[in-house]
């Protein structure tokens, strides 16, 4: 079976989402969907994974709410099940800045699709910053962006107001997986006085879909929140795995590194094995092949 791979988002006032959770969770079940939904007060985030009839069904059921009438999607597949178990959540914000009082449902930057995307990033007066943590952009990233080495999105403000100014920075392009981190970041720097602020439509992952291996400016391959771990052009599935023990993406040359150990370490985290953490790590896997059986 190949799996369809539904990715949207949407900030709109949802005042009942608490109220939207079970019947959402419930008719996500008859589907057999897979995956996580976020619901907040400032709108909706999802990523789930079924069969084309399924994923179909609940963007329609979705799209029956009005306010959720012109959501939008991105799709991709996968070979296996990427999400182990349906998670519908409820949340203070869908994407956590930490910040309540910034609210991309009254402002936001200048949306840019991705066939104008190359033209804004390649202006040299335009500062170009990736949104995503730290272990993200290590798999790859825009031609010049800056990395900004969060560990969590929280800390965006934080980098902000340390390393970018509204004077010595007039123009700011962002980007992130899906577009959601740069929407909402955009609606900050607004905030903070930032007049010109372009956030790129749909994310690197539309990006991917539409722009060419020709014409592409991105570098490398983008991390995503599922068993395929990072996808190409194409979106196509990447050649990194995840570390057992910590979660880190790695390569074959990581997996080929004296600190890597299968189920126990890798070059990321061998520093802070204990013998307290290897017990855990074995104990890990004989549940799983246990429950395998």
């Amino acid at each position: 079976m190949t799996y369809i791979v539904a990715t949207f988002y949407k900030f709109v006032s949802l005042p009942d989402f608490k109220e939207k959770r079970q019947l959402l969770k419930e008719y996500c079940q008859a589907q057999n969907i897979k995956g996580t939904i976020l619901l907040a007060l400032e709108g909706i985030n999802g990523s789930i994974a079924g069969s084309r009839e399924g994923i179909d069904q609940v963007l329609a059921f979705l799209r029956t709410d009005d306010r959720l009438a012109d959501l939008e999607h991105k799709e991709s597949t996968a070979k296996s099940a990427p999400f182990a178990r349906l998670k519908v959540r409820l949340k203070k914000e869908i994407v956590t800045l930490g910040i309540p009082e910034v609210d991309p449902n009254k402002q936001v930057g200048t949306y840019i699709p991705p066939q104008k995307w190359n033209q804004v990033i390649s202006d040299p007066e335009v500062t170009v910053i990736d949104t995503r943590n730290q272990y993200e952009v290590e798999l790859g990233s825009f031609q010049g962006a800056i990395d900004p080495k969060t560990q969590s999105f929280r800390q965006f403000p934080e980098y902000v107001a340390e390393n970018i100014d509204p004077q010595e920075h007039p123009k700011v392009a962002m980007f992130c997986t899906g577009g959601i981190r740069c929407e909402k970041a955009s609606s900050y720097l607004l905030s903070q006085g930032f007049k010109e602020v372009y956030h790129l439509k749909g994310g690197i992952l539309k990006y991917l879909e539409e722009i060419s291996v020709e014409e592409s400016l991105w570098q490398g391959e983008c991390f995503v929140f599922d068993e395929r771990v990072a996808v190409k052009e194409g979106l196509v599935s990447g050649t990194y795995e995840l570390c057992y023990a910590c979660g880190h993406p790695i390569t074959e040359e990581d997996k080929a590194s004296p600190y890597y150990a299968e189920i126990i370490s890798c070059p990321y985290c061998y520093e802070d094995l204990t013998p307290e953490k290897i017990e855990r790590q074995l104990n890990r896997k004989r549940h799983r092949e246990g429950n395998s059986k």
